[in-house]
């Protein structure tokens, strides 16, 4: 890199967003985030975990959670009212990156309430709901990539509604999740909308990927199957590089060209779980092997930290895709299979979501009879 840029804005120019996978409301209102978005940071997104911790460790929500209570709020009403009025304030600090960029970036994520992952119609009716509430052109509501919530994220796009598609791990999920994009985007532009308007990127899931499939290789070395262990800590970069190579593949056919003649944006890949779980890694893996156009990689604080320290940015993400292939197959052929794997994994993914979102309420009733009380 050069001596007037830092690795963010190297990532920028080979075509990469950064965003930051963390909100809580000091980080705002201290102007870190806005130092951060200065620095080269695009885009910000949350999910129920870390609502929960931010809520649960700080008293910096406690006006505001007083006074929403006060209101007459329920324990629910109190927590969306927090956690819309940091994401309304995260969209208003990257609204210049969201015109500057002509609507292709600068976006915030909220998450839908995760107990409705497996219900269509309630997911429609609730991201419907919050897009008005906070009434932001660079907010995305984030849906999971679950059986029920690809024709609803297809709908939403079709109302025009940015969406975040979260927790996909598979390449079948992956595939589903395109396709409900474009055709949400025909609806779109059929029923008179402008398909430039509409912004969304697909979720993919990494580190969780390698934690399940490591813990099998383990299994099998243990059971006598030594050639596997070459291919530790290698599933996670595999499977999202064969991902991209169907992303490029989905958005260069005619079908998608004839509406990006009518300016639509691609479905962006965003590389998400890129904090390395396991100590004898690089603690900046996941982002120097995932680097390409037309991506986002979303950081937690520390991840963010360790590749503005020492991370290198070149392109990474179209490297050794036969490779990439191969340790698929060989994985499958171990009988180490990649579909039970990424099923539980989003199983696993939606427990998490859900157990957080219930754990944030809890705590903001708590919270909210307290301070009431005192």
């Amino acid at each position: 890199m050069t001596d007037s840029t830092n690795a963010i804005q190297e990532l920028r120019k080979l075509g990469q967003s950064v965003w930051l996978d963390n909100v809580y409301r000091s980080l705002i209102t201290s102007g870190d985030l806005q130092k951060l978005i200065d620095m080269g940071v695009t885009g910000l997104t949350s999910n129920p975990s870390i609502f929960q911790k931010a809520i649960a460790a700080s008293e910096d929500y406690n006006e505001s959670l007083v006074r929403h209570a006060e209101s007459g709020k329920d324990a629910v009403g109190v927590f969306e009212a927090l956690a819309t009025e940091d994401i309304v304030a995260v969209a208003d600090l990257l609204a210049p990156v969201y015109h500057r960029t002509g609507g292709a970036d600068g976006f915030a994520s909220l998450e839908v309430n995760p107990h409705l992952a497996r219900d269509t119609q309630g997911t429609i009716s609730e991201a419907r709901r919050l897009y008005d509430l906070m009434g932001r052109p660079n907010v995305m509501i984030k849906v999971p990539a679950t059986p029920e919530g690809i024709p609803a994220i297809r709908q939403l796009i079709s109302d025009g509604i940015n969406v975040n598609v979260t927790l996909i791990f598979s390449a079948k999920t992956y595939a589903d999740v395109r396709e409900a994009y474009i055709s949400g985007l025909e609806a779109f532009s059929r029923s008179g909308g402008d398909p430039s308007t509409v912004s969304s990127v697909a979720s993919f899931f990494i580190s969780r990927v390698d934690t399940a499939v490591d813990a099998a290789i383990g299994e099998a070395v243990d059971a006598g199957n030594t050639i596997l262990g070459s291919l530790i800590s290698k599933a996670a970069i595999s499977n999202a590089r064969v991902a991209y190579q169907e992303f490029g593949r989905s958005f260069g056919e005619d079908r998608f060209v004839t509406l990006q003649e009518e300016g639509a944006l691609v479905q962006r890949p965003l590389w998400a779980s890129t904090s390395t779980k396991n100590p004898e890694l690089s603690d900046v893996l996941y982002v120097e092997e995932l680097i390409g156009p037309d991506t986002v990689n979303t950081l937690p604080d520390a991840t963010l930290e360790a590749f503005l320290d020492h991370g290198t940015a070149q392109q990474t993400l179209d490297a050794d895709i036969e490779d990439a292939a191969d340790t698929l197959f060989a994985i499958d052929s171990a009988g180490i299979k990649m579909d039970d794997i990424t099923d539980k994994l989003l199983k696993d993914g939606l427990k998490l979501f859900a157990d957080s979102y219930d754990e944030v309420v809890a705590d903001v009733d708590r919270k909210r009879a307290s301070l009431v009380r005192g």
